[in-house]
């Protein structure tokens, strides 16, 4: 079965064939950053338009590369939430409308168990049950998986998610976007014992994450210390790089600790940052999974892989098009 797999949910337009027998048949992806650059993040509209822009050619491209015709799929499999409505609306109408004409099967993916199930694309395979670290832009959770479709929710961040709050610093220090890799490459120099941020929410019991207060104390320092000289901004870079991987390691520690589960994947943008990786493979009681690099992003490979394993247990989507911005994962069936 070969699915052809789209990703629109936000600013990666990206779209891959998965073949459940063969693997990843190919994959391709424009990145919207230097659109969205000026503006110190994602500008919703602009977004749309440039998901529409660009789904097409992108199409065709990814035909070419794979030397495959749209008669040679078996099926369509598209992100329908959690995202931007106007984003997945783009990538959710091109993929069912292109189902229906070509008489295939389709699925709506849910975009956090498509980063979950990533890792699987890699060589190195975590058994089951596992526990899984999601980090993006949009979302922070600490999930337990007792198997492909059966999650439950241990903890998620109850205002802003890591990759968001890393975005925001980097507004505030002037490091442009995205905030992730940004504050990464001015933390490598800084000193690590000038300024220490508090880690939120690790003094109390319980699995939830908290990144508004930490963005509140980054502010606050920086207007401390204006104007900001190369040095300032290296040393708040790397307070706020420890203080945001710290939590996340004392987090998943915790969740380790009481569920007994040793196996740890982490997926999301924010899984591509190496301090984090270091940390969590140095200290950590347990093996820690990865999607490949490239994979860590958005992209349509996740999408392919996560809707070939549903389209293969049986289920489609209905003709009507029902995107969700919102869509908790602990609502999807079973594979």
């Amino acid at each position: 079965m070969r699915v052809l797999g789209i990703e629109t949910s936000c600013d990666e337009t990206g779209l891959a064939i998965y073949d459940l027998e063969q693997g990843l048949v190919a994959d391709i992806q424009h990145s919207q950053v230097e659109l969205h650059a000026e503006y110190g993040g994602v500008v919703p509209e602009l977004a749309s338009r440039d998901h529409i822009r660009k789904i097409i050619p992108l199409t065709r491209e990814l035909l070419n590369s794979a030397d495959m015709t749209l008669q040679d799929l078996d099926g369509i499999a598209y992100t329908a939430g959690p995202g931007l409505m106007g984003a997945l609306l783009v990538g959710a109408t091109f993929g069912r409308t292109l189902a229906w004409a070509l008489d295939l099967p389709a699925i709506e993916v849910h975009h956090m168990e498509a980063h979950l199930l990533a890792p699987l694309l890699a060589d190195e395979q975590p058994p089951l049950p596992f526990l899984a670290l999601l980090v993006s832009g949009g979302h922070t959770q600490l999930v337990k998986v007792e198997d492909f479709g059966c999650y439950e929710i241990l903890g998620e961040s109850i205002d802003d998610a890591a990759g968001e709050a890393f975005d925001k610093a980097a507004k505030m220090l002037g490091l442009g976007y995205p905030g992730g890799p940004a504050i990464a490459e001015r933390a490598q120099p800084g000193d690590s014992s000038r300024f220490r941020f508090p880690r939120p929410m690790t003094d109390r019991p319980g699995l939830d994450f908290s990144f508004s207060g930490l963005k509140t104390h980054a502010l606050n320092t920086i207007n401390a210390h204006a104007p900001l000289s190369d040095k300032d901004i290296d040393d708040i870079s790397r307070a706020f790089e420890d203080a945001v991987v710290d939590t996340l390691y004392i987090k998943c520690r915790r969740a380790v600790e009481e569920t007994g589960i040793p196996h740890l994947v982490m997926a999301g943008g924010v899984a591509a940052n190496q301090s984090l990786r270091k940390k969590l493979e140095d200290k950590l009681d347990a093996a820690v999974y990865y999607a490949p690099g490239r994979l860590c992003t958005d992209n349509g490979a996740m999408i392919a892989f996560a809707g070939a394993l549903r389209l293969k247990s049986g289920q489609t989507a209905p003709l009507a098009i029902d995107t969700r911005p919102r869509w908790p994962m602990t609502e999807l069936p079973p594979h």
